[in-house]
């Protein structure tokens, strides 16, 4: 599986790895132990079994509304089959449509039963995640957000990358200066 992500700020990644850092000191599941050198605070977009080149080139084309102001919206818990923390992001026009124009790229290529419903544009929460478990209800202690720094008022999204599940490698998707 490919994911499609976008990568955040050096400032809101220091945030979120802060977060990460709390979390883990609590003893709460947290991304700060995944140790991959690949793992960074990020926003997925979507998942898909392949990028063919003509996805490429549209990921590419869309990659030009970068670097992206977003806005936080606070804290966020979802069980889907697994527990994760997260902070949210405001969904504006500029984020919708950037979203909107990675879905419609990779749905062109991959067969619909192959993607993620939960990317789907009616489906999709943008948010950042701190902490994931297959443990239901990890995260639903009151005391969470009080470990927690607030998150950052704004942000930028500011790299379009692609991580392979299968191999663990990384590929930049946004045009190089």
């Amino acid at each position: 599986m490919r994911t499609v992500e976008l990568l955040v700020d050096e400032a809101t990644e220091s945030a979120v790895r802060e977060a990460w850092r709390r979390l883990a000191d609590a003893g709460l599941p947290s991304q700060a132990r995944h140790r991959s050198p690949t793992n960074r605070p990020h926003l997925t977009l979507a998942a898909c079994p392949e990028l063919t080149a003509p996805i490429r080139w549209e990921l590419a084309e869309a990659a030009a509304a970068l670097p992206l102001p977003v806005r936080f919206a606070g804290l966020i818990r979802f069980e889907r089959p697994t527990s994760v923390l997260a902070w949210s992001l405001e969904l504006d026009a500029a984020l919708t449509d950037l979203h909107r124009t990675v879905w419609d790229a990779v749905t062109a290529d991959n067969r619909p039963e192959t993607l993620n419903p939960l990317h789907a544009p009616d489906n999709w929460s943008p948010h950042i995640t701190l902490g994931r478990t297959r443990r239901p209800g990890a995260f639903t202690s009151r005391r969470i957000p009080e470990l927690l720094p607030p998150p950052p008022l704004a942000a930028h999204l500011t790299t379009l990358r692609s991580f392979d599940t299968e191999t663990g490698t990384l590929e930049i998707l946004s045009p190089q200066d």
